[in-house]
């Protein structure tokens, strides 16, 4: 399966109901599904909320059913992650008192539950790659 999404929200939304639908999604479980939504939700909206920051773009995606769940590919020519670098996904410290913060744990979502994260910029184009496994329990948090 193959989407070129436009960098809004919307598209975002609408492209996440079609990929979730695909035939590239039916060898996963209930589980790895709702994973599979929590990680494209975090990529894409990402993508959105910062590599386009301030501009419009497309996003590509490319999904490729494997015999242990999900290929997934992402490239967008939004600006490159600092040091084209991807976040290292630390948890922020949560003080009880002041209330979760606004954000800061995607990166550590992402990380935790997919498979073989790969990020490279060429050029000007940003490249994501992961896999979503068909069985989609996190066995330990890093």
């Amino acid at each position: 399966m193959h989407l070129t999404i436009a960098s809004d929200p919307v598209a975002v939304r609408s492209a996440l109901d079609t990929v979730l639908a695909s035939t590239a999604m039916l060898g996963l479980g209930d589980c790895a599904r709702g994973t599979a939504e929590i990680v494209l939700a975090e990529v894409l909206n990402n993508i959105v909320e910062h590599a386009y920051a301030r501009t419009t773009g497309e996003i590509q995606l490319r999904l490729v059913p494997k015999s242990d769940g999900v290929f997934v590919a992402v490239c967008d020519q939004g600006r490159a992650f600092p040091h084209e670098q991807l976040p290292q996904g630390i948890l922020p410290v949560i003080d009880v008192d002041a209330g979760l913060p606004e954000g800061g744990f995607g990166w550590f979502l992402i990380r935790t539950l997919v498979q073989d994260l790969r990020y490279q910029r060429t050029d000007t184009t940003n490249h994501l790659s992961f896999t979503l496994l068909t069985d989609a329990e996190p066995d330990s948090v890093h």
